[in-house]
């Protein structure tokens, strides 16, 4: 029993050996047949010596080129391989790919926002292979940042066809059809995009944008205030989400909108300005002049011809240091109402006044009857208070006078805080019309609480 196991053992023995034998036979073979590659640093010395004899060698050309973009050195690879694809195009070079010349110029350019010249690499490189994904894409991405959006949709497509997937193509088409101001069609690629990517916060922003103006303000206002608080996109998000809300006569939270994105530490400077000056129109719009002014100086100290910042200035810093002329412009139609009757009661020196009737006009004046006695004389008053600040013209005038005869008032008294045309003031010569502006109608508002206090004042 030994010796027959003993003799097999010796056999798998000698079969092992002869076995392993052969196996590096071969492979002594296989790498004698594959020539091993030389080292960058080889590669780089040989092209050089081929470059003394021959600047324009295209091997070598293509060496320094394919190093560098091994090495991502952006600005010698495009150099190497756009005078490489100078020649090409002219005489084609055995063992050469002209399409990875041509790409790579292009790419190498792009990384180095070298734009026309990227252009012209993914061009050529394209005129070679249409139907390459990369180069596609590239080429859409190319033409977006040309502002050439239709072109950019165009190329994308044609990428797609080979990824459809893709989000970076989904990315730039959605973005493409917003800048065409197509937000539905641009909704469609960026939710795709946001499905596949979804820390693209610029993409989100852009969704949010296009919610926006499709008139969709729910799903806006959910998107931006999902991205108030990002480092990033907070402070745009901030902005237009309080647009929303003061397009929605939702001031306050306007107002924390704004002064939640005013508190991220970095904003960009258009970003910035926008939101000083919506919170300041907010604030006045809530008649909360005192918190507007401080907010529309710094506009006017940093940018002193943005918008109408300097008028907004010069016509509230007046009105915030009159009470009544700001509630005579801007307060509610009941509490410019209830000045109106102040003025009324006290315009004449001890008066005797009952005011008999009061309407009002879409909130752009205010019509009041009063029966006035004085110890010299009796009559049926009418007044009617403007609330504008511009011109008013003939046809108001006449209009007023037109509603005294109506009522058959004695006289009318008609107050503005703007000024009267002349046609205004001609027709009203031969009529019993006082015609009050501004400069006269402040005296009255500045004096009404006192006259009030005082039993009634002229």
């Amino acid at each position: 029993m030994i010796l027959p196991i003993l003799i097999a053992v010796i056999i798998l023995a000698v079969v092992a050996v002869i076995f392993l034998m052969f196996l590096g036979r071969n492979k002594n073979k296989r790498m004698a047949g594959v020539k091993r590659p030389k080292n960058n640093d080889a590669r780089l010395r040989e092209a050089n010596k081929r470059l003394e004899q021959n600047p324009l060698d295209p091997h070598a050309l293509y060496i320094l080129g394919d190093i560098a973009f091994q090495e991502e050195s952006w600005d010698k690879a495009m150099k190497s391989f756009e005078t490489l694809s100078y020649i090409i195009s002219r005489t084609p070079v055995p063992d050469i790919d002209n399409f990875d010349v041509f790409y790579r110029f292009g790419f190498s350019a792009s990384q180095l926002n070298m734009v026309d010249q990227a252009f012209r690499g993914f061009t050529m490189a394209r005129s070679i292979r249409q139907d390459s994904f990369d180069v596609n894409y590239n080429l859409g991405a190319l033409e977006f940042e040309r502002k050439n959006y239709e072109k950019a949709i165009q190329m994308l497509q044609k990428a797609r066809i080979q990824n459809p997937e893709s989000p970076a193509v989904l990315r730039y088409m959605g973005h493409a059809f917003f800048r065409l101001k197509k937000p539905k069609e641009a909704m469609n690629y960026i939710r795709k995009a946001i499905d596949i990517a979804p820390d693209d916060k610029e993409s989100l922003y852009t969704l949010g944008e296009c919610y926006y103006e499709a008139n969709q303000t729910d799903q806006a206002l959910r998107i931006f205030s999902h991205l108030r608080p990002d480092p990033a996109m907070g402070p745009s998000a901030c902005l237009i989400s309080g647009v929303i809300h003061t397009e929605t006569r939702h001031h306050d939270l306007a107002i924390q909108d704004f002064e939640m994105g005013l508190k991220h530490l970095e904003i960009k400077p258009d970003v910035l300005v926008e939101l000083r000056y919506n919170l300041a129109t907010t604030y006045i719009k809530l008649n909360e002049i005192g918190k507007a002014l401080p907010i529309l100086r710094v506009l006017q100290a940093e940018n002193p011809s943005y918008k109408d910042v300097l008028v907004l200035i010069g016509k509230y810093r007046e009105l915030n240091a009159n009470k009544n002329l700001q509630i005579f412009l801007m307060a509610s139609s009941a509490d410019f109402v209830a000045l109106c009757r102040k003025v009324v009661m006290n315009y004449f020196a001890k008066a005797k006044v009952k005011i008999t009737n009061i309407s009002v006009h879409k909130n752009e004046w205010t019509d009041i009857l009063a029966e006035v006695s004085t110890p010299k004389w009796s009559d049926l008053i009418m007044f009617r208070f403007i609330r504008t600040q511009g011109s008013i013209g003939e046809l108001i005038v006449r209009d007023f006078h037109s509603h005294l005869k109506e009522v058959k008032a004695g006289k009318g008294v008609c107050m503005t805080v703007g000024i009267f045309t002349e046609e205004a003031k001609r027709y009203t010569e031969a009529r019993l019309i006082d015609l009050i502006e501004k400069e006269r109608l402040i005296v009255i508002l500045n004096n009404v609480d006192n006259a009030a206090a005082d039993g009634g004042k002229a």
